[in-house]
């Protein structure tokens, strides 16, 4: 049976990430389906490398446990050391819970002390968590195409990290958020949090390989659209991370809309060759709003809320499979145009 093939983007967003955990079950779950290239940020990056790992490892159902164990020992009553768990607490964007006193006090010391000041040692037992549960000899040599982006401090440019480069570093360069973390030095060139600049980047999906795919789905995390107008701080910053967290994911879907319109125009050339542009048909499933998630729920390290964010992607996956399996190497599922259009007058 010929499967069709499928890129995917993940998007970060702290524990909201276990929606995509669910979405990769079900998609794992699809006989005729065949995932081919990933990438990912930050939080979105621990969970392509760890869909890679297992696929490299023994298939789909690997792949399946691989996650399941990992979202197990990050959840509050997980197996972690102490060590790790202080490390995955700030992974999924942990603080006091609000309006409690000890909330203020962080919020008065955040403004005063960074990473650097709180952390002289640098330590950062992410690495060694990212470790434990993936095989990086594994990844580096796997079929499947990876790639990890990570924002350059000095030059605030995207940097991609393809297969061959991965590590525990990048993972933690993809995921450091500043507000908490140092950042992460490769090559002695130190990066922040991949959301910034590529929440996820998808260009590498079809620049950088040779895959014939022609597909990329993506798990959209963070809400492109929410009703009202923010007005405490919290909700204001969080909107604010919003969008700025889907600005680069916009601004790649405006150039495919762009190529999409030349080459429907006969302006260019489709195909893969040189000077030639590759029609490219865009999927989507989001972690919708209906579920009342907001800055507080990316805290949440609850196993009882992993596993109903799985649920929930369990579902969206389902739903998308339904309704769009056949449209799959055929055309886009997101009208672009209407995604990207800017508002005028």
């Amino acid at each position: 049976m010929k499967r069709k093939k499928l890129h995917l983007a993940l998007q970060g967003g702290g524990a909201h990430g276990a929606f995509t955990w669910g979405v990769l079950d079900r998609l794992l779950d699809e006989e005729k389906l065949a995932i081919d290239g990933v990438s990912g940020a930050s939080a979105g990056a621990v969970n392509a490398v760890l869909l890679v790992d297992g696929l490299a490892r023994g298939g789909p159902r690997e792949a399946e446990k691989r996650l399941a164990d990992f979202w197990r020992a990050t959840s509050r009553d997980g197996s972690l050391s102490n060590s790790e768990r202080a490390v995955v607490d700030r992974l999924f964007w942990f603080m006091p819970m609000a309006g409690s006193p000890l909330q203020s006090w962080y919020e008065a010391w955040s403004q005063v002390f960074s990473p650097y000041d709180l952390n002289p040692l640098n330590l950062n037992p992410l690495r060694d968590l990212i470790e434990r549960f993936v095989d990086f000899e594994a990844v580096r040599k796997a079929k499947n195409p990876l790639f990890v982006s990570a924002t350059n401090v000095q030059t605030g440019k995207l940097r991609v990290f393809s297969r061959e480069q991965m590590s525990a570093d990048v993972i933690a360069a993809s995921a450091c958020l500043p507000q908490l973390f140092r950042a992460v030095e490769i090559d002695n060139v130190p990066y922040w949090d991949g959301g910034y600049v590529g929440n996820p980047t998808l260009f590498p999906l079809f620049q950088k390989t040779d895959s014939d795919c022609t597909d990329v789905l993506i798990v959209q995390i963070n809400p492109l659209e929410r009703t009202g107008t923010p007005t405490s701080h919290k909700d204001i910053m969080n909107r604010v991370n919003e969008v700025t967290f889907n600005s680069s994911l916009l601004s790649e879907l405006r150039e495919i809309a762009l190529v999409s319109r030349l080459i429907e125009a006969g302006q260019v050339t489709c195909g893969t060759g040189k000077n030639e542009y590759r029609r490219i048909n865009v999927h989507r499933i989001v972690l919708g709003t209906s579920m009342g998630l907001d800055a507080d729920s990316k805290l949440n390290n609850d196993y009882d809320f992993f596993l109903t964010l799985r649920k929930a992607g369990v579902r969206a996956a389902r739903r998308f499979l339904d309704a769009h399996f056949d449209d799959i190497g055929v055309k886009s599922t997101v009208d672009l145009d209407a995604e990207v259009q800017a508002e005028w007058g």
